[in-house]
């Protein structure tokens, strides 16, 4: 079995495959990872020896996430299966999204933090960033308010800042990165010297989908890993929380007052920032999942940045249209109503969703053997 030491580290004498694992955000949507995570972790058990103790932080050196996907990323790196985080988020669609309240002065978010903080404080306990419960890699990706920067909050004891943020209760780096403006109230704590940060949810930067941030990270010398490139030694997992195509009337666009803007704008950023993200990890790597970015870039399939791929980037995600819904089974479902990220009583379907599209897009083959353990 790995250490923390041998995933976070590579000998440059002797440099071994990485793996990375990121996890988008999208409230209670994060069912739906859950769903695909599962097949990603019966392939991976099934392709190690069939161990039942087999978990992916025992794959993966690195796995991050943003919001929801951090919620799911620190119980992974506590060693925790998927099933378990499965049952442990139909408790939090229940909980924290079960009950929304009135939009106040006095109360900012429209629903409870305090479920929320309640539910991370009985998983995660006292652990902290530079924890020993951690049993691999971590990123939590959070948007800090006061400064307008992006951080990462990382356990690896090499990081610029990880004296100053070691000792931050991993709880309260989730509760940062999860808290979505409108939903939450933001959060507060000391980051280090006396300084307090006030943190909201990492999706309003360009990392709700964190993987090109993780890409930059393992790579880049101002960060302490420096993995070497290529895609038969740095491979990159990405799961999405579900997706679907964009359609406004033109009622809804022309003509209309500046706060009816409020909310479609995000949105579209966040969607921008997503397509983005994508578009350039297809466009630097070997890819079994590669799609069409848009009718004129297509899916670069064709094209490279470099003279050779920097990793093997596997991507998945499912798409949200009742076509789609109906080739899976759920005729009965509403496209249009599944796609609501704080809507508790979508959160079996959701999960279920997942769990068949699983089934049918985690292939073995995406998995090259280089990277096996």
């Amino acid at each position: 079995m790995k250490t923390l030491h041998d995933h976070l580290h590579q000998d440059p004498s002797n440099p071994q495959p990485k793996r990375i694992l990121a996890l988008d955000g999208g409230g209670i949507r994060g069912a739906l990872t859950l769903g695909v995570l599962k097949s990603v972790e019966d392939l991976l058990r099934k392709r190690h020896g069939d161990d039942p103790n087999f978990r992916l932080c025992h794959y993966f050196d690195l796995i991050g996430g943003t919001s929801t996907g951090s919620i799911i990323t620190a119980l992974l790196a506590t060693g925790k299966s998927v099933d378990e985080i499965q049952k442990m988020y139909q408790s939090l669609g229940t909980r924290v999204f079960g009950k929304s309240r009135i939009l106040s002065l006095l109360r900012p978010g429209k629903f409870d933090e305090k479920e929320l903080e309640k539910l991370l404080e009985e998983q995660l306990g006292q652990e902290t960033i530079g924890g020993a419960g951690l049993q691999t890699g971590i990123c939590v990706v959070a948007k800090r308010a006061d400064t307008g920067g992006t951080w990462a909050f990382l356990n690896h004891p090499g990081g610029k800042y990880f004296e100053d943020n070691k000792g931050i209760l991993l709880r309260n780096a989730v509760r940062a990165s999860s808290a979505a403006p409108t939903y939450f109230d933001a959060e507060a704590f000391d980051v280090g010297n006396g300084e307090i940060g006030a943190f909201v949810d990492g999706g309003v930067s360009m990392h709700n989908n964190p993987a090109m941030l993780l890409f930059l990270m393992a790579t880049t010398k101002g960060f302490p890993y420096k993995w070497k490139t290529g895609d038969d030694m740095l491979e990159i997992v990405s799961i999405g929380t579900g997706y679907a195509k964009i359609r406004r009337k033109l009622s809804e666009c022309v003509g209309i007052a500046g706060v009816k803007w409020a909310p479609v704008v995000p949105a579209m950023l966040m969607d921008d920032a997503d397509n983005h993200n994508q578009l350039l990890l297809q466009y630097m790597s070997t890819s079994p999942t590669a799609k069409v970015i848009n009718s004129e870039f297509g899916d670069l399939s064709e094209d490279l940045i470099a003279p050779k791929a920097l990793l093997h980037y596997i991507r998945y995600d499912v798409k949200l249209e009742q076509n789609e819904l109906n080739d899976l089974g759920f005729t009965k479902v509403k496209a249009e109503k599944i796609r609501e990220m704080s809507d508790a009583s979508n959160k079996e379907v959701l999960r279920d969703i997942g769990l068949e599209a699983g089934k049918r897009i985690v292939v073995d083959s995406h998995f090259p053997k280089a990277f096996d353990i």
